[in-house]
This record gives structure tokens, C-alpha cells and sequence, in this order.
């Protein structure tokens, strides 16, 4: 501890020798033709520190506080530019490009007024998004962007260590997720397969610039989502030098290096490696995840009027049961909990990469766009009866592979009298295998799955949106539409059954205040494991009656904004479902499902779900003023489906109360401080069949309670709160600059409790039989909780 403390404090005295100040340059450019413009006017948001571009229309700054700055651009006859966020250290100077739109409007005079919050026609509410100071600050969010997300209204979250996304009482499996406009399928590590949920996410927040996260009206050319689509946009290398940055946190370790590869071709590459496996082993956790992920992108300037864009990512999991976990302990209540999750959870792993291009060229009068794009996902599972590893006890012997080819093409351009169209179309190709061996039991008994699938599909789709501004800016319209197909069956391959079209509107009622309106039909396609299954004599079931899922949103809103770094928003939601997938094998609806680890919809089902979620949210933001930010949220929300007698009852997915209150202060001397409180109503769930659980048969195979789909949903859990806290502290060094923080999630350690385990009691020589009936066990009920206090403790080096 003196050591440490010896460490800090000669790290405290040479920031104090040294000046704390670095430098910004870049160039001004017109976003449209791409030619230079020079004499614009360049400034450090919120200070006085400024310079105007030369006729080259470069820049350069000095003088530049340290730490992450925004950049504001003001010239005649353009909008005012305010730009992301940019890290600046002494021996880090980065390179911007600052695009302009040009704006009638402001001929006359310069208006050096720019909200520091995205605005959008095609979505003019539903739309939140983050910088990459309130990502990599966020308090128990660990850096992973998928946890900070959940900071946003109409934002659920299951308590404990899942990076699940549930978006105004949809199911996980109705988000999609964009890398600099190429599709992401696979997000998390150890992903469900047949939704998107996972315990931590695989983007490196180390190359991420912002996020744009929409909870409806989604623009046209992003199709096949339900709730929401999420785009992440990432950093471009510096130009001028070789910059490297690397982390220590509490389960991994990374390095990621950016700089030049050319006079007009930057990169970015990042890798990072678990250690999760050796502490969890440490802290006695039956199960032992190991985790690694790399991400690259490289940007190319091929010419003044065209630019490349390359990404790839990719991770590599591996998920083992530790058999030793109950040696040497001696808690009774533990050691039951223990062998419940050892004999229930498959040994898994998994691999995926995405890998794509997008090329950009900027014609006189529009912009083209080109995506070409790869990506595959193996999932493999095994589990053995009690983990002994003979033939005849094999329960589950899983293996897939999903891969996907994609091209899409867009043209966006503006007619004379100032109307935006963006235009285009996506052809897909896709290959699913499958081979499964899966003994499975519900409350009819025990059944064995055992087929190999393999499948090849074509998808295409077309897509259109037209805006315009109306009386002097104030009306807002948007107008968009998507059809889709693929050739699975006759009613899925006529895109004209898929046509989804949006409307958006949105109107400035006064200088602050704004009303605004959508509406839209969204369609997605059932997973890969639903297309993909065969029945036991090798159909594939599901070709018969299958539908695209079907989703009509309806929100209005109002908007107030006192001032350009603040907004108070209220919004009402419904959202209609139809021709869900609805399992044939259990009467319930897969939306209810992909809380949880596994396999979703490998099973035969019938399109004929239907849903529906509703509420309202209210939000409060404040971005970042004289140090001092926050974010609160409240929203209320219910999610039901019709069960097998057609009457509505609660989803899974039914919170109804939502509360995240977020704040923070940057202090003197390079210290921030961050806090974060959740709030989430408990959940519903299913109580257990006991009368079917207790059967040998039934348990031997399941190693857990059986479920009462009879009685679907009619239990709740309890409500949930959580207080997370993050304190940094930076310290900018002549060649380095260094961040230390503590991240504490749940500090004062609430728990939940959680559905109860179904355990036999087990003596001398196993599991008991019940006295009275031999084909019996048994059991008992052991509880289950979740949530700890998880203290993590990180260093980024940046030189």
C-alpha cells in the first residue's frame, strides 16, 4: 500500500510540473461536394479558445484543455457544428474532419447557437445517443456500451451480470445492432442462440466514437427489427502518428493501437483476453467462462470524392463447468445451489466474426453507397448426465453454423426544392446447419431430438424515404417504406406481404417546444433455429404457415428544451404483434423466451402469436456543463401476449416500472465521480409442474424443475434497485496519460431473488426416491439470488 501510494503521489507531482494543455488540428469541409472551405470559424465548446481555417481549409488549435473536447465550426451559409467528443493528451493531438451542411437559412449572418443533441426528420423522437466520454464513464457499465445503454428510457435490464436489451416490453431477440453501417449480428460473448442477449458485450468501447440507439422510427434502410436498432459509430486512426492504448480491468486485458497506414489510409485495431476463468475459480463460481475478441477497421480517403470504410470483428468463447467447486466447502445451502448449475449448464463455445465493407462516393448531386459484408456464428453445446462423460448418459450434443452474405446499396440525394431521398435495396444469401441430439422433458414427458438440417436461403429487399422541412423549418415530415422476402416459403417470398411502411412528423410549436408523431408496420424474420428445424422424420416443420413477425408502433411525444445542453421529453408507445412463432411443443409464445443462456426456437412452432406492449416514458437530460451531467428516466410499461386460450396475460418481459436516475461531476484536478440507480419492477415467471418434475424420468433429464405452462407467467418477482458508483482519476504525463477508476455495481449488494431451484434430496448413495412412489424423487426447494457487490478496479494508459 505505501508503494502505491509513493506511486501516486510522483504521479501527482510530475502532472504538476508539466503544462495541461494539448492541441487539436484538422480540416473544414463542405459534407456535400467535399470541397475545403476556408476563414470558418473554429472554437473549443464552452471556451473561448478558437482559430479560423486557412484557404486550405485546415486548422489548427492550441492551448486545448486536456481531456475529452468538442469542437464547434460556424460559417456563413452553413449549420452550425458542434463535433463528438475527442480524448486530448499532451503527446496526443487528434485530426479532425469537420463536415458542414449547408444551410439557406444562414446567408445572412452566422448563427453560433447548435443543440448538443442529435436531431433527426426520418426519427424525430425515439432517439437517444451517447458520446464516448459518457460510455467509457458510466457507472457500473465496466466500459461495455451495452450496459450503458440501459441508462436510456424504455430501457429494461434482468439484475446480475446479463447484458440483455429490452426495449418498451419486447423480447431480446428484436434488436439489431450496426458497426459503421454494417449488421452485427452477434454482439455479446456467449450470446443466446435465437435472440441477442449475453453477460458482456464483445464491442471494445476503445474504438467507438458514438452510439445512436432508436426505439422506433427506425429509418428505412435498417429493416428486420422489432424494438429497436442500435448504431455504433466508430473512431478513424490518427493520421499523424502511432497511438496506443492499453487496459487492465478485473476480468480482461486489452491493447488497442490507431495511427497511419498511408498519406490517406488510417487503422484502428484493438484485442482483448479474459482472465474471468482464473477468478472465478478463485471466488468458488460453479462455472468458468474465458472470452477473447479482436476488432479492426481501417479508412481510406481514395479521393476527394470517395472513401473506404473496412471492419471486422470477431470473438472466441469457451464455457466449462468447474466439478471442483464444492471441494472443500462446507455451506450445506451452497453446495446444493452448486450442483444445481452443475448438472443443468452445457459445456459451450463458441465462435463469430463479421467482417465487411462499405464504399462512399459523392457524386455533383447525391451520394452512393455500397455494403458488401460477411459474417458467421458456430455454437456448440454438450451436457452428460451428472457430468460424467459416457454414450449412454448424453443429453444434449448441439452444433450450428449460421453464415451470411450481404450487399446493400444506397443513393441519398436532394432535389432543388430542398427534398431528402435515400433510396436502395439488400440481397442476402445464408446457409444454416444443424446437428442436435437433445433429450428434453415438459410436463407430457420426456422427448428426443435427434436430426442434422442444413439450409440455404436468398433474401432481398427494397427500401425508399423521402423528407422535407415545411413553413420555415418549423413541420418535419418523413416518409418510408421497406419490403422484404426470402425463398422459404410461397407467403414469406412475396415482399409485397412484408411491406412496411413509416410515417414521421414532428412540428415546432414554440422556440423550445416541439410535438412530434410516428407511426409504422415493422416486420422480422423468425431466427435461423426456427427456419432451420426438422422434425424426426426430416421435415423442416416449420416451412408450413411460417410468417414474418409482425409489429405496428404508435408514439407521440413532446419535447421541451431550455437550453441547447439540456431536454425534459415525455412519450406514449403501443406496440402491436402479430404472427408470432408460437411453440407447438410447450402453448407459449417464443417472445416470452432468451432470458437465459441456451438455444431459443429450435423446435416446431406455428405463426400465430399476438401481443402487445404500451406505456410511456418521461426523460430528463443534462449533457455535460460546467462539469456536471446527469440522465433520468422513468417509464412504464406492460407487455402481454395471448396465451394458448387466446387471452391476453403478462410477457416475460413485463417490468412495468422503469427508473435509472444517472450523474456526475469532473472535479478539480483531473477527479470525476459518477453514480447510477436502477429501479426495475420484478418480472413475471412460471411456476413449476411439481407433480411432473418429480418424475425420475422427467429430472434425469431436465436436472431441474419443469415449468407449468398452464399457469404461464402468474407469478412476479420482486422489484429491484441497484446503485452503482465510479470514481476516475487522470493523470496527463509528458508521454502518457493515465486513467485509474474504481467501478463498484450494486454497491450496497441488493439482492433478488430469483425463481427457486428444484433439487432431489440426496443421501449417503444419491437421490432419494420418494417412499410412496418408486418412478419418483424427492425434492426440495433451494433458494436462488442474484446480486453481489462487484468492485472492479481498471487502468487505461494512453502514449
Amino acid at each position: 500500500m505505501k508503494k502505491v501510494l509513493i506511486f501516486l503521489v510522483l504521479l501527482q507531482s510530475f502532472t504538476g510540473m508539466s503544462q495541461n494543455e494539448g492541441g487539436i488540428s484538422g480540416k473544414v469541409i463542405d459534407s456535400k461536394t467535399r470541397e475545403v472551405l476556408p476563414f470558418v470559424n473554429i472554437l473549443v465548446h464552452g471556451t473561448e479558445i478558437g482559430t479560423v481555417s486557412n484557404e486550405n481549409g485546415e486548422f489548427e488549435l492550441s492551448n486545448v484543455p486536456l481531456g475529452y473536447n468538442k469542437i464547434q465550426a460556424s460559417f456563413v451559409g452553413y449549420k452550425t457544428l458542434i463535433s463528438d467528443e475527442y480524448l486530448v493528451t499532451k503527446d496526443n493531438s487528434p485530426y479532425i474532419t469537420l463536415e458542414l451542411i449547408e444551410d439557406a437559412t444562414q446567408l445572412k449572418e452566422v448563427e453560433i447557437q447548435a443543440p448538443l443533441f442529435k436531431e433527426s426528420v426520418d426519427s424525430p423522437l425515439s432517439l437517444q445517443s451517447l458520446g464516448i466520454a459518457e460510455i467509457e464513464k458510466n457507472p457500473g457499465g465496466n466500459r461495455d456500451v451495452l450496459k450503458v445503454i440501459q441508462s436510456f428510457p424504455g430501457v429494461a435490464s434482468n439484475p446480475g451480470f446479463r447484458n440483455d436489451i429490452i426495449i418498451r416490453g419486447g423480447a431480446t431477440s428484436e434488436n439489431k445492432f450496426y458497426l459503421d453501417g454494417i449488421e452485427v449480428p452477434v454482439i455479446n460473448h456467449f450470446q443466446t442462440q435465437g435472440a441477442t442477449g449475453g453477460p458482456v458485450g464483445i464491442m471494445n468501447a476503445d474504438l467507438i466514437r458514438k452510439v445512436d440507439f432508436y426505439s422506433s422510427a427506425f429509418p428505412a434502410n435498417r429493416g428486420n427489427s422489432l424494438s429497436s436498432v442500435i448504431e455504433f459509430t466508430q473512431k478513424r486512426g490518427n493520421p499523424n502518428s502511432l497511438n496506443t492504448r492499453a487496459t487492465i480491468g478485473t476480468s480482461d486485458a486489452g491493447i488497442t493501437l490507431d495511427g497511419p497506414l498511408g498519406k490517406n489510409t488510417t487503422f484502428m485495431f484493438s484485442a482483448r483476453q479474459s482472465y474471468l476463468q482464473f477468478l472465478f475459480k478463485l471466488i468458488k463460481l460453479p462455472f468458468l467462462p474465458t472470452y477473447s475478441d479482436f476488432q479492426v477497421n481501417v479508412k481510406s480517403q481514395l479521393s476527394k470524392n470517395s472513401e473506404l470504410s473496412i471492419v471486422a470483428l470477431g470473438a472466441i468463447d469457451d464455457f466449462e463447468i468447474n466439478k471442483e467447486v464444492n471441494d472443500g466447502e462446507t455451506d450445506l445451502e451452497t453446495i446444493k445451489r452448486n450442483k444445481v448449475i452443475l448438472n443443468s449448464v452445457p459445456v459451450n463455445s463458441q465462435w463469430n466474426y463479421t467482417v465487411g465493407a462499405s464504399y462512399k462516393y459523392f457524386a455533383p448531386n447525391s451520394t452512393h453507397l455500397v455494403v458488401l459484408s460477411r459474417n458467421e456464428w458456430k455454437n456448440k453445446a454438450v451436457k452428460y448426465f451428472l457430468n460424467e462423460e459416457i454414450p449412454a448418459n448424453l443429453l444434449l450434443d448441439y452444433s450450428s453454423k449460421e453464415i451470411e452474405n450481404k450487399l446493400r446499396y444506397e443513393n441519398s440525394f436532394e432535389t432543388v426544392n430542398k427534398i431528402d431521398f435515400n433510396l436502395g435495396f439488400n440481397l442476402e444469401t445464408a446457409r444454416y446447419t444443424n446437428s442436435n441430439y437433445q433429450k428434453n422433458a415438459n410436463s407430457d414427458g420426456v422427448i428426443i431430438y435427434d436430426f442434422n438440417s442444413a439450409i440455404d436461403f436468398v433474401k432481398y429487399g427494397v427500401f425508399g424515404q423521402v423528407s422535407k422541412r415545411y413553413l420555415d423549418e418549423k413541420l418535419g415530415v418523413s416518409f418510408g417504406f421497406r419490403m422484404d422476402g426470402i425463398d422459404y416459403n410461397s407467403e414469406m417470398k412475396n415482399p409485397f406481404n412484408q411491406f412496411s411502411p413509416r410515417l414521421s412528423l414532428s412540428y415546432n410549436l414554440f422556440e423550445k417546444w416541439t410535438v412530434s408523431s410516428s407511426v409504422g408496420r415493422y416486420y422480422q424474420l423468425p431466427s435461423y433455429t426456427v427456419l432451420g428445424y426438422k422434425n424426426n422424420v426430416g421435415e423442416f416443420e416449420n416451412k408450413n404457415g411460417l410468417k414474418y413477425i409482425q409489429s405496428d408502433h404508435f408514439v407521440s411525444g413532446l419535447s421541451y428544451k431550455p437550453d441547447r445542453s439540456s431536454k425534459i421529453t415525455f412519450e406514449g408507445f403501443y406496440k402491436g404483434y402479430k404472427n408470432y412463432p408460437f411453440s407447438i411443443r410447450n402453448q407459449i409464445s417464443l417472445a416470452n423466451l432468451g432470458a437465459d443462456f441456451g438455444i431459443i426456437g429450435n423446435e416446431a412452432v406455428s405463426s400465430t402469436s399476438e401481443g402487445r406492449a404500451y406505456g410511456f416514458e418521461l426523460l430528463a437530460q443534462k449533457k455535460s456543463y460546467s462539469g456536471l451531467y446527469g440522465i433520468a428516466s422513468y417509464t412504464f410499461v406492460r407487455s402481454e401476449f395471448k396465451d394458448a386460450q387466446g387471452a391476453y396475460i403478462p410477457s416475460t418481459w413485463d417490468n412495468k416500472h422503469l427508473l435509472t436516475i444517472t450523474a456526475g461531476k469532473k472535479l478539480n484536478r483531473n477527479w470525476e465521480i459518477g453514480t447510477k440507480f436502477r429501479l426495475v419492477g420484478g418480472k413475471p415467471y412460471t411456476p413449476y409442474d411439481l407433480d411432473a418434475s418429480s418424475l425420475k424420468d422427467n429430472y434425469d433429464v431436465q436436472n431441474g424443475g419443469i415449468l407449468d405452462y398452464t399457469k404461464l407467467n402468474t407469478e412476479r418477482l420482486d422489484t429491484y434497485t441497484q446503485l452503482d458508483i465510479r470514481v476516475d482519476k487522470t493523470w496527463f504525463l509528458k508521454k502518457a496519460a493515465i486513467n485509474l477508476y474504481l467501478d463498484v455495481q450494486n454497491i450496497y449488494a441488493s439482492s433478488s431473488k430469483q425463481q427457486p431451484f428444484l433439487l432431489p434430496i440426496e443421501d449417503g448413495n444419491g437421490r432419494v426416491t420418494d417412499p410412496n412412489d418408486s418412478s419418483r424423487y424427492l425434492l426440495e426447494e433451494i433458494e436462488s439470488t442474484t446480486g453481489r457487490a462487484l468492485p472492479r478496479v481498471g487502468v487505461i494508459v494512453d502514449f
